[in-house]
């Protein structure tokens, strides 16, 4: 279920941030994002991710990263490697899968995350266990 369509539009204070290869939902404690259909997720647009975040968040914060995988996209997952060693933002991550696909990318993408990660199945399971999360209480 995509954000806007969900309880949580209401229920989290939040800013919509539109960019050429997804949606982003900048909450104050995480970020959901929604990726377009059928791109590939590389170094470049991770990039931009990242500067978007900071721009948003600052550089000093630690935020929670809700990946609502409502589309179908691919990911470089060797991307998030360099994400972790080039920007400390993420303490924690959720993928949320809603298919067979969605889920074996997920599972791919856990492998090369550095923070905490969550495969889960729905937005709100995401949602709850960024906020709930040992390493989002620190």
């Amino acid at each position: 279920m995509e954000f806007e369509a969900s309880e949580n539009l209401t229920k989290f204070d939040h800013k919509k941030i539109q960019l050429s290869f997804g949606k982003f939902f900048i909450c104050d404690d995480f970020v959901v994002a929604e990726l377009n259909q059928e791109i590939h997720v590389d170094y470049l647009i991770i990039k931009k991710i990242a500067n978007m975040l900071i721009e948003q968040y600052g550089t000093s914060k630690k935020i929670g990263f809700i990946s609502n995988k409502v589309h179908s996209y691919s990911v470089d997952p060797f991307v998030w490697v360099t994400f972790s060693k080039e920007y400390d933002l993420i303490d924690t991550a959720a993928l949320v899968w809603y298919n067979d696909a969605g889920f074996m990318s997920s599972t791919l993408e856990k492998m090369f995350l550095q923070s905490s990660v969550k495969l889960c199945e729905s937005l709100d399971e995401a949602i709850q266990w960024v906020l709930n999360s040992e390493e989002s209480k620190n």
